[in-house]
C-alpha cells in the first residue's frame, strides 16, 4: 500500500481544461470525506478542506488534505498522510507545497515554494535537510492545485468522448506533463443517491505505482460544482476505489437523479 492511498484519491486532478475563465466551482468552507476501499476492506478516510489566509500578505486559500488507515490496515500498515496547498484566490496557481507523510514506515517530509519571477520550484526536503532548485513549465501546478485549477477549467458543454488534454505538473523534484482523456458521461450510484458524472482516463506512471498507464478512472459531478464522487485504480498490488463520504461547503447546488 505504499504510496498508493493519496496518490489515488489526488488523481482526481484528471479533468479537461477549456477556455471557460470566470467559473468558481469551490469556495472557502468547502470539505470532502472519502472512503477508501482496498479489495473488501475499508483501507483509510481521507479529506480535503479549504479555508481563506494570507501567505506573505498574499491573500490564498489554504487548501489541506489528510488521509489516515483505519480498521485492520493500521494494525499492520500505518498511514498517516497530510498535504497543504496555498493557490492563488483569483489565477488558482500554486505559491507553496507540502507533503509530509508515514505510509508502512516509507516517510517524507518535503516544502516546495513557487518563484514565479525566477521560474523555479525551491524544493525543502526536510528528511534530508537538503535544498533543490528546479525550472518549471508554464501554467505549472502542484499535487493538490490541479485539481483545483482543472475544477475551473472544465467545460461541460463541449467535452466530447476522446477528448485528450494536457497539464504541466511539478511533482517532488520533476515536471510531469500529465495526459488525460474523457470517456463520456455515467450516472453513478452513491450512499447520497445517483450522480450524473462526467468519466475520464487520466494516463499515470505505471512504473510507480500503477499496473499501467490506462490503470485509473474518475468520475467527477457534471454539474458546476465538479466534485469528485469516485476514483477506482489498479495497483501492482491489488485495487483500490475511493467513493465521496460527505461533503459540506459546496459552492453550488447539489443535484440528485430522482427516478
Amino acid at each position: 500500500m505504499k504510496k498508493y492511498i493519496f496518490t489515488l484519491l489526488l488523481g482526481i486532478s484528471a479533468m479537461t481544461v477549456s477556455s471557460q475563465k470566470n467559473h468558481k466551482a469551490f469556495d472557502a468552507g468547502e470539505w470532502f470525506k472519502f472512503r477508501i476501499h482496498y479489495g473488501l476492506f475499508t483501507a483509510s478516510y481521507a479529506t480535503l478542506e479549504i479555508k481563506d489566509e494570507k501567505l506573505n500578505g498574499v491573500p490564498v486559500h489554504h487548501i489541506i488534505g489528510t488521509g489516515k488507515s483505519s480498521g485492520i490496515l493500521s494494525v499492520f500498515f500505518k498511514v498517516e498522510d497530510y498535504y497543504e496547498t496555498y493557490i492563488d484566490r483569483q489565477e488558482v496557481k500554486p505559491y507553496r507545497f507540502i507533503r509530509k507523510i508515514n505510509e508502512g514506515g516509507h516517510t517524507k517530509d518535503i516544502e516546495i515554494n513557487f518563484d514565479y519571477k525566477g521560474n523555479k520550484a525551491r524544493v525543502f526536503n526536510k528528511k534530508y535537510n537538503t535544498k533543490e532548485s528546479f525550472a518549471i513549465k508554464p501554467g505549472v501546478q502542484d499535487m493538490m492545485s490541479s485539481f483545483y485549477y482543472l475544477r475551473n477549467k472544465i467545460n461541460t458543454s463541449s467535452l466530447k468522448k476522446g477528448d485528450e488534454q494536457y497539464v504541466n505538473m511539478f511533482f517532488d523534484n520533476e515536471n510531469y506533463r500529465f495526459k488525460l482523456k474523457f470517456l463520456g458521461r455515467e450516472v453513478i450510484k452513491t450512499k447520497m443517491g445517483k450522480i450524473a458524472c462526467l468519466k475520464f482516463r487520466p494516463y499515470v506512471q505505471a512504473e510507480r505505482i500503477f499496473k499501467e498507464e490506462e490503470s485509473m478512472t474518475v468520475w467527477v459531478s457534471d454539474d458546476d460544482n465538479r466534485m469528485p464522487v469516485r476514483i477506482k485504480a489498479d495497483i501492482l498490488v491489488g485495487s483500490i476505489k475511493a467513493d465521496l463520504d460527505a461533503f459540506k461547503g459546496l459552492k453550488h447546488p447539489f443535484k440528485i437523479i430522482v427516478d
